[in-house]
């Protein structure tokens, strides 16, 4: 099977020989060091007990770094520590041993040739008998460090090994007795130092920081890589589970091998094979006219493993098995999420989100062959199971077209996307911030929602005069992210483009996602805000359309919950809109106010838990908006209160059911008078609709099986409740009547 471009660019990189290692050592005679401590005086190599203790004497507990924190707790790290200041290093070979030794480091760490190590001091350490430092990795102290150098001091001692693990592979390294040992190691490998068992170990750590640029090749295998990346960005793309071939990648995510912060991610401080595999990449973008930034990749795998016991499934139990010692299988799923990312000069660098397809990206070393930072094993669950889930974090060159750029940055920035466009059309080249909007369209729907974007993408689509491309920059959106503070734009793009574009664009907001929580509610609250800025604008004809909008989403809902059977569900629901009623009926012009009003008053009479609340609140107000509506709903309220009391021996309801035989019977006991228990003699399927039918309705109804007999016998029995409500229903209507009548008065009075 022909190989793709992006696995014959991994293959290419898998045949460059590494040119360095994530660890070294070098040995140098201890003569060449002269060390003094503050209170202490000279340090005389090899260090002997009496002098370990006198350096004790003058010691910290030593903390340790986690997360924002900086903590204690010999439980993690337990060893003495002297701060730069009480050590002065010197001796007339001393610098000239460091120099070499940092040389030497350079080249076995696979630095460039151009690359200048220093080394920054920065503690002693002394560990007695059953101190440590449990695995760890150092945190980036300097924006030029790369890496860790620990300068063991001669002693007797045994224990306290330094063992570096980087990429599945282990190393430990013991100190010599008698010379200097020196062990430089990348600051993202993971270490620690074993438990000292006899003696004292102590030890000089310095930062490594490096200067100069990571050169750039000229020759090698550049020039196929290039090839590479041509067909990779003019090939379609077939995504990994089958389907009809993409559009070609917008950009190809090499992964690196080594971990970096956001302050350590330079393209001159990569580090071993990750500095000249992105050199490689570098050259190959730049001659066919691609770019190329360094980002951090946050990588999820979920494998299909086989238990280490080598039995299958229904075998495992699990039992004192790590789950990250099993045998991976095959993988079945993975996630590559860019989160951070510099830019394309090398400089700065900003947050991203950004998925990644599996179509994008290549890599050396796979995910598998490292260590990940977490891991979670989900055991057999009959059909599916013993998988493991793991995390990774990875450094990558992201690779895109320079005549692709803006697209393959505003997919993972929007908020950069529209200020870049902003700054175009300022600029005066409209043809260009054109050309870039239309490349966002692709994916510009599903990634640029968020609230804070609303302002500026309404003046971009004001500002581009293409009404195609304004009305998809505004798409993403819904009408709940717009406020009165983006009343100016929407008053300009309508301007620009017209009724039925405004139209279109405003019921496109209206139609996305989900509304059935309250943050619709809320925005109709602050619609009278927002309309009267439109106004202000000079839009009234956009104000026409938001209220008429809001109003059809409103009717919905009344239309909904007046009919709903359960006062329970019902009444909460209508209450809750009786707010943004409110806000509406202020915010509308007369043609739509007597719109609504007409419309109210074809609902139920369920539709008053809606209106009264409205009426009370608008009351405090004084709005003489709601006049015709408190009228209507006095005439509903005095034609409730003339019915005739319940009796206390009418156990009637009224109810109509699907039609069906069932319910039919059960119509007939529901509205029989003095009828208030019903034995019925039901299969359970039957039962069940039965059940179901009174439960959905909210109905005063017990209902309760009778197991005895074959069919079991379903028993009715009208609750008190049926009265209570009926009391409770009239006693609400008279409150709610006499405050009405009085608040009428009180209108009529003053007008």
């Amino acid at each position: 099977m022909t190989k793709t471009a992006r696995e014959r660019l991994a293959q290419l990189f898998d045949d460059v020989e590494p040119t360095g290692s994530f660890s070294a050592q070098l040995l140098a005679p201890a003569r060449m060091l002269e060390l003094e401590v503050s209170g202490v005086g000279p340090v005389r190599l090899p260090v002997r007990a009496p002098l370990a203790k006198k350096l004790i004497a003058v010691a910290r507990p030593a903390m340790f770094g986690r997360g924002e924190e900086t903590l204690t707790d010999t439980g993690v790290r337990d060893t003495w520590e002297l701060a730069p200041d009480q050590i002065t290093l010197g001796g007339p070979d001393w610098t000239m041993v460091l120099d070499g030794a940092l040389e030497h480091f350079r080249d076995e760490l696979g630095l460039p040739r151009t690359a200048r190590l220093r080394a920054e001091p920065h503690a002693m350490l002394v560990y007695g008998k059953g101190q440590f430092f449990l695995p760890h990795q150092d945190s980036e102290k300097h924006d030029e460090m790369v890496g860790t150098l620990v300068v063991s001091l001669p002693s007797a001692h045994t224990g306290g090994e330094l063992v570096i693990d980087h990429a599945g592979e282990s190393r430990a390294y013991r100190a010599s007795k008698e010379e200097l040992t020196l062990v430089a190691f990348y600051s993202n490998c993971r270490h620690e130092v074993t438990p000292v068992r006899s003696g004292y170990r102590v030890t000089l750590t310095f930062n490594l920081l490096a200067s100069a640029e990571t050169s750039v090749p000229e020759a090698g295998p550049v020039t196929e890589l290039a090839h590479c990346l041509t067909e990779h960005f003019t090939t379609p793309a077939t995504p990994r589970y089958g389907g009809r071939d993409l559009d070609p990648p917008n950009r190809l995510v090499f992964l690196l091998d080594h971990e970096y912060t956001q302050r350590g991610l330079t393209w001159r401080r990569l580090k071993g094979a990750d500095a000249e595999r992105a050199a490689l990449v570098r050259a190959a973008a730049e001659r066919v006219g691609c770019e190329a930034v360094l980002a951090l990749a946050e990588v999820k795998e979920t494998w299909d493993v086989q238990p280490s016991d080598g039995y299958g499934w229904d075998d495992y139990n699990g039992e004192d098995e790590d789950p990250d010692d099993d045998q991976l299988t095959d993988l079945i799923d993975n996630e590559i999420t860019l989160g951070w990312w510099t830019g394309p000069d090398g400089a700065g660098g900003e947050p991203i989100s950004l998925y990644v397809s599996d179509y994008e990206v290549c890599a050396t070393t796979p995910s598998a062959a490292m260590e990940p930072y977490r891991s979670e094993y989900e055991g057999y669950m009959g059909n599916y199971g013993n998988t493991l889930d793991r995390w990774y974090r990875r450094a990558a060159v992201v690779v895109w077209p320079r005549d692709r750029a803006f697209a393959a940055r505003a997919e993972a920035g929007s908020q950069w996307a529209l200020h870049e466009l902003r700054d175009r059309i300022e600029a005066g080249d409209l043809a260009g911030a054109r050309a870039a909007a239309e490349s966002l369209a692709p994916f510009w729907n599903r990634t640029a929602s968020r609230a804070g974007l609303l302002c500026n993408a309404l003046d971009v689509a004001a500002g581009l005069g293409v009404a195609r491309t304004a009305a998809m920059l505004l798409e993403p959106f819904r009408v709940e992210t717009l406020a009165r503070e983006h009343a100016g734009g929407l008053a300009a793009a309508a301007g620009r483009y017209g009724q039925e574009w405004t139209l279109d664009v405003v019921n496109g907001w209206f139609e996305r996602g989900h509304h059935n929580g309250t943050d619709r509610h809320g925005w109709v609250e602050r619609l009278p805000g927002l309309c009267e800025a439109l106004r202000v604008a000079g839009r009234p004809e956009v104000v026409r359309l938001l209220a008429a909008r809001t109003w059809r989403w409103l009717d919905d809902e009344l239309r909904t919950w007046t009919t709903t059977a359960r006062i329970d569900a019902r009444r909460p629901r209508l209450e809750m809109l009786s707010s943004p009623l409110t806000q509406l009926i202020e915010a509308a012009d007369d043609t739509l106010h007597a719109e609504i009003t007409t419309a109210l008053r074809g609902y139920e009479d369920t539709v008053l838990e809606c209106l009264m609340p409205a009426l009370r609140s608008a009351a405090s107000r004084q709005a003489a908006e709601f006049d015709t509506i408190a009228r209507d709903c006095a005439q509903r309220l005095g034609a409730i209160v003339a019915r005739p009391r319940r009796e206390d021996d009418d156990w009637s309801i009224a109810w109509t059911g699907c039609g069906c035989d069932l319910c039919d019977t059960l119509g007939t006991f529901l509205g029989a008078r003095s009828r208030r228990i019903f034995e019925w003699p039901l299969a359970k399927n039957r039962r069940l609709h039965v059940h179901t039918q009174i439960d959905s309705a909210g109905l005063p109804v017990r209902h309760q099986t009778r197991r005895q007999g074959r069919p079991y016998t379903l028993v009715l029995t009208k609750t008190d409740e049926l009265l209570t409500r009926a009391k409770t229903a009239r006693h609400t209507a008279e409150t709610d009547l006499t405050w009405l009548t009085s608040t009428l008065a009180d209108v009529s009075a003053r007008t």
